[in-house]
């Protein structure tokens, strides 16, 4: 364990609606909900305004609505809240060499390896600017941790939501951690949590005086001792620079079961299109195909296959897919498909037609090319498309809608889809993003992130003047409605 507080964790407030509000003057201090749609989607994350009616990431959005009738509900747009993420990454990367990203919007970062902290007081100095130009840079808010290993300083930067820093002073974590839930401690989850519970403890210092030969026999040897040294504040890993993608997959969740097996096969060929697009956009090849395929009793299947060398060609991942759904049993109904390709390497299999050839396999395509990226907030998949990379960090792309009589949209070409808080350009008004749509016809709210709320009118969908835009960039310095009132003063503890 260090002896001073160097090591900082970042975790920014509620990252997606926060961009969102940012982008959105009219979402400004207002309830805003990111998430999947469509009757089975889920909340990715949710601005503190409607965190105040009990919505949290990870609940249904069905259940959400009930909660907050009158919030703001969007899609995702994965392209901006990637452009955000690297003016972030970026000003951490100018603190040390040594940063690691979890995900779209939270990071470690080894401040002494950077040599720009040694002590409690250095430290204290770096957060506080860390955090002053995040908000100058992008107008959003981070909470920051600080303390002498990751474990501490990510529990710190909690303790520190929304808008804030904590410091935790060595020596001092024991203390800190004692009266905490179980489930505070990494690795902990609910049926951990629930086991740890039945045996009677509760809290972190309910682990440590439980000791360690207990927990080994109620939890195994590796994660016992594991657990036993977290509650005793001992954390020695590092700051990593780079964390290696182990798989990349996409998946949908359908709003409602596709029982006709020629359309699950049409979706798998299509996911599997979006999945070599994800890995192109990587740079990235793969050798085992996977399929994961969740039926109408929620029972899930997984299935794989892995190739003679590593391949990047739609029609080798989308052929061993085919394949690979020829074992599984769809009758009664499938409610998502999921495709992904792992043993990732950065080059590709030279004869990639013969690698083809050599598994049975015919034909050729190609699939679209979608940038690949990570998102974070602990996030969960979305209703109608979401991919993920998993090494603790996901990929997604903008097409999160659906709602057709097999759970997709139809009734609209795929250019004239308008999903709810996407980007729009009408040639009369300019730019703008949709509100909402239905009974053919949608409507927009136009304002930029440098304007004040804008004027709402109301277009047929299928309206020439209007178009599909890209995400105008966040103004420096624009504020997103958390924390506006001014920074709170660190809080050290210790």
């Amino acid at each position: 364990m260090r002896n001073a507080p160097t090591i900082l964790h970042l975790d920014m407030d509620a990252f997606y609606a926060s961009v969102e509000q940012a982008s959105k003057p009219s979402l400004r201090g207002k309830a805003v909900i990111v998430g999947g749609l469509g009757p089975r989607g889920v909340v990715a994350t949710a601005s503190y305004e409607a965190r105040i009616f009990g919505v949290h990431s990870a609940m249904p959005m069905a259940q959400a609505r009930r909660l907050a009738p009158n919030a703001a509900y969007l899609v995702p747009r994965f392209s901006i809240y990637r452009d955000v993420s690297e003016r972030v990454m970026g000003l951490l990367r100018e603190l040390s060499p040594l940063v690691e990203p979890l995900s779209l919007d939270e990071a470690f970062v080894d401040l002494e390896a950077g040599g720009v902290a040694w002590d409690a007081e250095s430290a204290r100095l770096v957060g506080v600017k860390l955090r002053s130009d995040i908000r100058a840079a992008t107008g959003l808010a981070g909470s920051v941790g600080l303390a002498a290993s990751k474990m501490v300083a990510k529990i710190a930067s909690e303790e520190a939501k929304p808008d804030g820093m904590v410091l935790i002073e060595p020596g001092t974590e024991r203390a800190l951690l004692g009266p905490m839930s179980v489930r505070v401690l990494p690795g902990v989850g609910p049926a951990t949590g629930d086991h740890l519970r039945r045996a009677g403890i509760h809290t972190v210092e309910e682990i440590a005086e439980a000791g360690e030969d207990e927990l080994v026999r109620l939890l195994g040897k590796a994660h016992g001792h594991a657990l036993y040294a977290m509650a005793l504040a001992h954390d020695e890993r590092p700051v990593v620079a780079e964390r290696e993608a182990k798989s990349v997959s996409v998946e949908d969740t359908y709003d409602v079961d596709i029982h006709d097996r020629t359309r699950v096969g049409l979706e798998v060929q299509r996911l599997a299109d979006r999945c070599v697009g994800r890995l192109r956009g990587a740079g990235l090849s793969g050798r085992t195909i996977v399929l994961k395929v969740r039926r109408y009793d929620f029972s899930t299947l997984t299935r794989s296959e892995t190739l003679r060398g590593p391949t990047d060609d739609p029609a080798v991942v989308r052929e061993a897919a085919a394949r690979l759904l020829e074992g599984v049993d769809t009758t009664g109904g499938v409610r998502l498909l999921g495709v992904g390709v792992s043993g990732l390497a950065d080059y590709t299999q030279e004869d990639l037609f013969a690698q083809a050839a050599g598994a049975g396999a015919v034909g050729v395509g190609e699939g679209a090319a979608v940038v690949a990226g990570r998102v974070g907030e602990g996030e969960v998949g979305l209703a109608g498309g979401v991919g993920t990379v998993a090494s603790d960090a996901s990929v997604g792309d903008d097409d999160a809608g659906g709602g057709g009589a097999d759970g997709r949209v139809e009734e609209q070409p795929a250019e004239r889809r308008w999903h709810a808080g996407h980007d729009v350009r009408h040639a009369e008004y300019g730019h703008g993003w949709v509100q909402g749509s239905g009974v053919g016809r949608v409507t927009v709210r136009f304002e930029t992130p440098e304007s004040g709320p804008g004027r709402v009118r109301t277009f047929r969908v299928d309206d020439p003047a209007l178009e599909r835009a890209e995400p105008l960039p966040l103004v420096s310095g624009v504020a997103s409605g958390v924390g506006e009132a001014g920074e709170a003063p660190p809080v050290v503890r210790g």
